[in-house]
């Protein structure tokens, strides 16, 4: 791989980014991102803000290369996640599930970099006259919540492409060097990689999480709660009991008392995976062990290396 927009923006070796996915990407995960050679990122969504900050220590000793926080701003104490990112002195930041336009300016005054994730041109044009310095674009195969509008990652990285003059990091259904090149010639600066990382063993995931998302194959997983805010999952009990309720014409008000966070805990951090909500993209039936980042890493790359190669 080569040095780029995305590797000169963040100062690393590889235009590859960790998703900061709940539950899953704690410092560990994080800092073996960095240290191999890509961006690791912190998931702030299922922390609370002391949580958070230990985490960022924490990440701290264990690289000195360069990581970042993810932070949802849908987050009921995002102005407590924001005042310890300046006060940890973090220097990048990913946001989603939210206005880039309330936090960005702030963050940048503090010399920060702001990504932002979105799933449309709509929000991605949005995110750039936030003044963003590069964009995530999310087709709807990735895992946890998707775009309303159903888009693929590939047919989404070359639209937004024409729109945008700050870097695009492709996400979404990337998870081997075939996929980053693929992204790469539709226009994509970098990619963001999230199901793949979920199951190495730096992830805080739990094994039984881990070794199921080994065994999905094609079709296991189904975009739900599209009422609320769409949310890809895993074909397990849990999903079974969600189709028994749809039948039932539930409100959105039932649905939301069955969309319980909990279940999200239960069954990724804490191993209950046939009751959990499991989140996980379609590309899980690609993913056929659990192994260390620094091997995922170099397996991805040297793939990457070998195809381009052999398309000369």
């Amino acid at each position: 791989m080569q040095y780029n927009r995305v590797t000169e923006l963040f100062n690393i070796k590889y235009s590859i980014i960790q998703g900061g996915m709940v539950w899953v990407s704690g410092y560990k995960l994080a800092s073996a991102v960095s240290n191999a050679g890509g961006l690791g990122l912190i998931g702030a969504g299922s922390m609370y803000p002391d949580v958070f900050r230990e985490h960022i220590k924490k990440c701290k000793k264990a690289t000195d290369k360069p990581f970042g926080v993810n932070l949802p701003l849908i987050y009921p104490e995002i102005d407590k996640m924001v005042d310890i990112v300046v006060e940890e002195g973090v220097k990048i930041v990913f946001t989603s599930a939210g206005n880039p336009n309330t936090w960005t300016s702030k963050l940048k005054s503090h010399g920060i970099k702001v990504v932002h994730v979105v799933s449309s041109i709509k929000f991605a044009m949005k995110a750039q006259e936030a003044g963003v310095d590069a964009v995530v674009t999310e087709g709807f195969e990735a895992g946890g919540h998707n775009g309303r509008e159903e888009t693929t990652t590939f047919t989404l990285i070359p639209m937004v492409k024409e729109y945008l003059s700050v870097p695009l990091i492709a996400a979404g259904g990337i998870a081997s060097g075939r996929g980053i090149l693929a992204a790469e010639v539709l226009g994509a600066d970098g990619v963001q990689i999230g199901s793949r990382f979920a199951v190495s063993t730096e992830s805080s995931a739990h094994i039984k999480f881990k070794n199921l998302i080994t065994e999905l194959q094609d079709g296991t997983t189904q975009l739900t709660f599209k009422e609320l805010a769409p949310v890809r999952i895993i074909k397990n009990n849990y999903y079974q009991k969600l189709l028994a309720l749809y039948q039932t014409n539930p409100s959105k008000e039932t649905l939301k008392t069955f969309y319980d966070n909990a279940k999200l805990k239960t069954g990724i951090f804490e191993g209950e995976v046939e009751d959990g909500k499991l989140e996980i993209g379609q590309i899980a039936g690609l993913i056929k062990d659990v192994q260390p980042i620094a091997n995922i890493m170099n397996e991805m790359i040297t793939e990457y290396n070998a195809v381009k190669q052999n398309l000369k």
